[in-house]
């Protein structure tokens, strides 16, 4: 069964007391193994009152949650029958599945919510010979012993003193000779 986001549709301003529900309700029913990450899509901004500075989180779909979940007639049923729940968006009357987001659709809402889904595309190959363009081994060249996408680090050995030395380095740290 593959996981994906879809949009439920709330009473306006009931927004965070669903997402606590239907949190509360995925485990008292059992349904992380369905459910898994229930989001109200906001941002920060920056509101000046009074001469003060204040940093407040904007709701930029009002009356909308996310929710990354296996749909599957339980997972639908438990979501569905949550309080301040008035159905899901991109389903046509009852009982028939809705549509999950679009793998862009979400990106662009986590990317909004500050939140970095996918790690940046690796743009450096193992054996690859690099430049160091930062940190106390700028100016050094290596060849990429290893790469970890996740971590966005490299290993990469480096000449000095007449032997290889390896060296981890960020991804930002060296680029393509």
């Amino acid at each position: 069964m593959e996981k994906n986001w879809y949009a439920i549709h709330t009473y306006s301003g009931y927004e965070n007391k669903v997402k606590t529900n239907l949190e509360k309700r995925v485990g008292t029913m059992g349904m992380e193994d369905k459910i898994f990450r229930v989001l109200v899509p906001e941002e920060e901004e920056t509101e000046i009152k009074n001469g003060k500075k204040k940093t407040v989180k904007k709701k930029f779909y009002p009356g909308y949650v996310l929710a990354e979940m296996v749909m599957t007639d339980d997972s639908w049923y438990v979501v569905r029958n949550t309080p301040g729940v008035t159905g899901f968006v991109g389903s046509s009357g009852h009982g028939t599945k809705p549509t999950s987001l679009l793998p862009d659709e979400i990106d662009f809402v986590l990317k909004r919510m500050g939140i970095n889904e996918k790690a940046p595309k690796v743009d450096f190959e193992l054996k690859e010979n690099v430049q160091v363009t930062d940190g106390p081994f700028s100016g050094f060249t290596g060849t990429i012993e290893h790469i970890d996408a996740d971590k966005q680090k490299v290993k990469v050995h480096v000449n000095m003193f007449g032997r290889e030395t390896p060296v981890e380095l960020e991804f930002p740290q060296i680029e393509k000779l």
